[in-house]
């Protein structure tokens, strides 16, 4: 994925989960009749070893402070080159929220991409088709 101004990506608990033990950091698996296999936390974010492990995605994005604040930062003029302040032009106090949808787009998009990989078709009813024939094949319990 690339989206300018996002400077980091976590899946799951993403960077926490690098001072953690592995005891704390791993999600523990669980079979019963009632749920069959299961996972009571969901760390890794849906993603194991770049495959979905069936539980809820969740992706974070660090995204970097707007470039042009209210009080100036120190700068140079590129004409003569002597010390100068940056210019204070921006308005938007808050790009967050414009942030999100892009963000949401680029998930959804970067999933399609890979769903179109493995089952193919140029309609989404082949896709989906495919998907279904898939997970029958392999006994999984979906709801496609």
């Amino acid at each position: 994925m690339s989206i300018q101004a996002i400077k980091g990506v976590g899946i799951g608990d993403g960077f926490d989960l690098a001072g953690r033990p592995g005891s704390e950091a791993h999600d523990e698996i669980f079979f019963n009749e009632e749920n069959g296999w299961f996972r009571e936390t969901n760390r890794a974010g849906g993603l194991e070893g770049g495959m979905s492990n069936g539980e809820t995605l969740v992706v974070r994005a660090a995204m970097k402070p707007l470039p042009t604040l209210t009080k100036p930062l120190r700068s140079v003029d590129i004409s003569t080159r002597e010390p100068a302040e940056a210019l204070r032009e921006r308005t938007d106090s808050c790009t967050v929220p414009a942030a999100g949808v892009v963000a949401e787009a680029m998930v959804a998009f970067v999933l399609a991409a890979a769903c179109r990989e493995k089952f193919g078709g140029d309609h989404i009813d082949d896709c989906v088709g495919a998907a279904r024939a898939y997970a029958e094949r392999i006994g999984w319990r979906t709801e496609l």
